[in-house]
């Protein structure tokens, strides 16, 4: 069992019924969409348990070698890179602990959703494909999914038909939407329901998205 990633928790206001696992960008932390709470329009609000995990500090060789929080290393600046795939999978398991840990406080996975941003969105949905139990949804914003190739033969059939969520600023000169799009069509092809958005933003989030990711979390856990 990995060990448990220390978080920020922003606590249900009444009765813990759901929760949500949303993982930050390279170089952020926890608290980078602690805030974002307070702008979602919820059904549910005061019920869901919110956990912003901190990734690891580790060295980022694209940035020099610095040491920084991150789910995974980037070699180089080219989507043609080889992945991190040891790290990937590694950061996936420490967020599937976090999911036992929701668990384990009563909490059904079918009641518990994945998202992320950037790095995060990749660990998300990795994280979210493989986990062995129904999910109630996965969150991808400015993210792409390296290990698709890998995933095709590994991923948990529980979760072949849970709601992914994908949005993407087609002014993102960080994470180019063509990569996000490729990510989408194949995991459509892999048989998921991918809802995709785009705006006109760069790599970050924007009132339509955080409306429509409400729209998202409401329906997910409508079901």
């Amino acid at each position: 069992m990995s060990p448990l990633l220390n978080s920020v928790i922003v606590p249900a206001k009444q009765t813990h019924s759901h929760s949500v696992i949303w993982l930050h960008g390279l170089g952020a932390d926890g608290h980078d969409f602690e805030g974002i709470t307070g702008e979602l329009t919820l059904t549910l609000a005061g019920h869901i348990r919110f956990v912003f995990p901190h990734a690891p500090v580790r060295p980022v060789t694209v940035n020099g070698g610095m040491a920084m929080r991150a789910w995974y290393d980037i070699v180089e600046l080219s989507l043609d890179s080889q992945p991190d795939t040891v790290a990937i999978n590694e950061s996936a398991l420490s967020i599937h602990a976090l999911i036992g840990h929701e668990k384990n406080s009563g909490i059904a996975a079918e009641n518990i959703l994945l998202a992320g941003f950037s790095q995060g969105g990749v660990v998300a949905l990795h994280a979210g494909i493989t986990y062995p139990e129904k999910l109630a949804g996965i969150l991808a914003l400015s993210a792409y999914l390296p290990t698709l190739d890998q995933l095709a033969g590994r991923y948990a059939i529980a979760n072949a038909r849970t709601a992914v969520f994908m949005g993407h600023g087609i002014l993102d000169s960080v994470v180019p939407i063509e990569a996000a799009k490729a990510a989408c069509d194949g995991l459509e092809k892999l048989g998921y329901r991918v809802s995709w958005h785009d705006y006109l933003m760069e790599h970050s989030v924007c009132a339509e998205e955080i409306r429509h990711i409400s729209e998202f979390i409401n329906q997910a856990f409508a079901t």
